[in-house]
């Protein structure tokens, strides 16, 4: 397959892009701070001083960024992606945005010629360096067909969904549905603990049941701890629960417990635990919820 060019080294972008790199593909990388790329030319990626310049070099162009304004500037800007899209380039945006911001980039770069793929993944830091995100894409299937053995390498499963904005909808559902268990989780660790219980205990037990996941079995023994590496920020969590609720007044769908959460993971911002893992939305639960075990 044709080069592919990756804008934006965040947890996500460095780890898809070595991803890449480590199964054969060429990649040529760009973050906006520059020395971000250092440990990417060390797998063998090239490095683009501009995503202007990335777009200019490769066929196709993957971009992963932080929210929907990083997703505009990068192809709007002065030397962004648009200067140099044309026919016969494909731009494949991975971001967690809203449908409108993956409308105004796809519209703006069909003009130029070029196809448009939204590819938004539901997953964070690990699935990402294991290669098993879920990949919702909509837009151009063309594109898609072309670019599938690279999502092949990202992902374990890609999703088609059609037209523009299908992926970013269908990414804000997960998201705010994850948002909400993970606050419902908090509340029910604290509750066993102040309750007399072993929060332990409970992990083991929802691990048993009908409700048991993966978020619960990963995150909760850290929770306990009071510990939350970033594998997700919560700041990009709470975007998406804001992004979501946004998608829920435009289709007058009411929903009460997504409003609660993101109530609280803005808390949680408040309390400066935007840059910590989304799970330390626990600390909003009973004041900080100082677990006595």
């Amino acid at each position: 397959m044709e080069e592919i060019g990756f804008l934006g080294m965040g947890i996500m972008g460095k780890a898809m892009a070595v991803n890449l790199l480590r199964h054969g593909f060429k990649v040529t990388v760009w973050n906006r701070t520059l020395s971000r790329c250092d440990e990417l030319v060390q797998h063998g990626a090239s490095v683009g001083e501009t995503p202007a310049a990335v777009v200019k070099k490769c066929k196709y162009t993957i971009a992963m960024l932080s929210d929907p304004a990083a997703a505009l500037s990068v192809v709007f800007d002065k030397d962004g992606a648009l200067e140099q899209l044309c026919g016969g380039k494909g731009y494949i945006d991975m971001s967690t945005v809203d449908a409108d911001t993956s409308s105004k980039i796809s519209e703006a770069i069909t003009s130029k010629g070029g196809s448009f793929l939204e590819g938004p993944v539901s997953g964070s830091k690990k699935p990402a360096e294991d290669g098993q995100l879920v990949i919702l894409a909509a837009g151009d299937k063309a594109l898609y067909d072309h670019v599938l053995p690279a999502f092949d390498v990202l992902g374990k499963k890609s999703f088609f969904l059609g037209q523009v904005g299908n992926g970013a909808k269908m990414k804000l559902v997960v998201n705010m549905v994850m948002g909400s268990m993970m606050n419902a989780f908090s509340e029910g660790i604290v509750l066993a603990d102040k309750s007399g219980l072993d929060p332990h205990t409970l992990l083991d037990v929802l691990d048993l049941g009908a409700i048991a996941n993966p978020m619960f079995k990963m995150k909760g023994p850290a929770m306990i701890k009071h510990s939350y590496p970033p594998a997700f920020p919560l700041k990009h969590q709470q975007k998406d629960m804001r992004l979501a609720l946004a998608l829920g007044d435009e289709n007058a769908v009411p929903m009460p417990v997504a409003a609660a959460a993101n109530e609280a993971f803005k808390k949680a911002r408040s309390l400066g635990l935007g840059d910590h893992d989304f799970s330390a939305v626990f600390e909003t639960v009973g004041k900080g919820a100082q677990s006595s075990t």
